[in-house]
């Protein structure tokens, strides 16, 4: 199910919400709790019950491991225990997600023709599985309660994160779950989560979908591209990753606000990075959480010299990578930010004495570039968008572009408002506005957890989350699934 569809706006988060605070109103706590789990595995499920099955699955084999290993008094048994755990879990995700990639690769070195499975893979797997690991973890380590499996499930199944993050800690969401002062309705959180969702929802449906039907012609013929319209074509992608990904945090900031659970910050206005460490200080920062956690520290972290500090980084860098996705596009885009990482740690110092907005400018153009590799079906189609890129061949922008986004409702308003003639004129102008006033947006404005932070209801507040709920609404007949649930 998706946060920008009918269906989740009309009926399920409604139905959810009522009858979730109708229960902890009647002090049945623990039935709340297994309505928000039951709720949850529905909004999973919703597109395929094989999801929800094997999801079900990996919660039960997990719990129970967790709880055998809290009961194991010898360290030798909780190994072995943790082990098979870690095995279950990176053994599921790799063969639904890896195994016809790594088929596939054999088969090209080889010239095998072992037969690929053609493998359904569930959504936000990558998610739920990173998040089961990390209590895993946890647990042998000793930093664990005895949960129950209903809060457990309810942690691992939060419909809010469950699909494309924030990768939440155990210990920053089941407690939360089980606190009885937040299973009041709290009219401010309300507003909050509303505001949060809204400002998310118009950010995907109305922002980062119109940049994809420029992406989706840019990248369907780049050979026909020239270098104006490949670098049009690179930074409408720049944008859409970027207000994609954004709106989902923030719905998911939302959401969680409207059950009164307070989500960790997972985007942090990443354009407005000077550096490619602040860059990813401030991208998906709860899985660079997650792999400093439970990858970089335990390969030794910065504990070890440096030698071995920028050699673990390239580690990481290289398994976000893989994390990405099964194709050599994504790997090669991790690989390349961990030079970039390790460079950055080398050169910290001399850096820093360039103006912020010149190390700024090289940053954006540097993020541009790798998300080629991040968009490409192939390396072969990035090293011809990039041989595009730098062709020098300058023209006029694209008829099918200007074609595509004067499709947009909102640019047959401008005809119906008198300025058709002028737009026949310039039929680039309002695809040039756009990049420009989102660029300047994304580089200036507050984000919306800031604007959250110091949250106050108001009429103004209130009109906004208004207009744009329903201006979203009336927009949704074109959903698109959220780019992060490939992930």
């Amino acid at each position: 199910m998706l946060f920008n569809s009918y269906i989740f706006i009309l009926c399920f988060l409604p139905i959810t919400l009522i009858a979730y605070y109708i229960l902890n109103h009647k002090g049945k706590y623990e039935a709340g709790k297994a309505l928000l789990l039951s709720m949850s595995l529905w909004f999973y499920g919703y597109f395929n019950i094989f999801y929800m099955v094997l999801l079900c699955l990996s919660i039960l084999l997990n719990y129970l491991l967790i709880h055998r290993m809290m009961k194991a008094s010898e360290a030798g048994k909780r190994k072995v225990f943790l082990c098979i755990a870690v095995l279950l879990d990176i053994g599921i995700l790799f063969y639904y997600k890896y195994f016809d990639f790594v088929l596939d690769n054999v088969n090209a070195v080889l010239g095998t023709m072992l037969p690929l499975q053609d493998l359904l893979l569930p959504l936000g797997i990558s998610f739920f599985t990173f998040q089961q690991l990390s209590l895993v973890v946890d647990c042998y380590k000793g930093k664990t309660p005895q949960y129950s499996l209903l809060d457990y499930a309810a942690y691992v199944t939060f419909f809010p994160q469950l699909i494309a993050g924030p990768i939440v800690l155990h210990s920053e969401l089941i407690p939360q779950l089980c606190d009885k002062t937040k299973k009041k309705i709290q009219y401010d959180n309300i507003a909050k989560g509303l505001y949060g969702f809204s400002l998310g929802l118009a950010k995907k449906v109305l922002i980062a979908d119109t940049f994809s039907k420029i992406v989706t012609v840019g990248y369907g013929d780049i050979a026909a591209l020239d270098t104006t319209n490949a670098l049009i074509t690179i930074l409408c992608y720049t944008f859409q990753v970027y207000f994609d990904f954004s709106g989902y945090c923030d719905m998911a900031l939302g959401l969680g606000y409207l059950f009164n659970i307070t989500l960790p910050v997972n985007f942090n206005s990443p354009y407005k990075a000077a550096s490619i460490t602040e860059f990813w200080d401030r991208w998906h920062m709860t899985l660079t959480r997650f792999f400093t956690q439970y990858v970089y520290i335990p390969l030794g972290g910065n504990r070890k010299g440096k030698l071995r500090t920028y050699l673990n980084t390239l580690i990481v860098f290289f398994i976000s990578g893989v994390w990405h996705g099964a194709n050599w596009t994504f790997i090669l885009w991790g690989s390349i930010y961990g030079v970039l990482m390790v460079l950055n740690k080398l050169f910290a110092k001399p850096l820093e004495k360039i103006p912020r907005c010149i190390r700024w400018v090289a940053t954006f153009v540097i993020v541009n570039l790798l998300w080629v590799y991040f968009r490409a079906n192939s390396i072969t189609d990035a090293h011809l968008m990039f041989k595009q890129i730098f062709a020098g061949s300058f023209g006029g922008v694209s008829d099918a572009f200007i074609e595509t986004f004067g499709e947009l409702t909102e640019v047959k308003v401008l005809h119906h408002l008198g300025l058709g003639s002028l737009l026949d004129v310039y039929p680039y102008v309002p695809l040039a506005l756009f990049i420009v006033v989102m660029l300047v947006a994304v580089v200036t404005m507050r984000n919306t957890q800031e604007k959250l932070e110091h949250f106050a209801p108001d009429i103004k507040k209130l009109l906004v989350t208004v207009v744009l709920m329903v201006w979203c609404v009336l927009s949704l007949s074109g959903v698109s699934e959220f780019l992060y649930f490939n992930f």
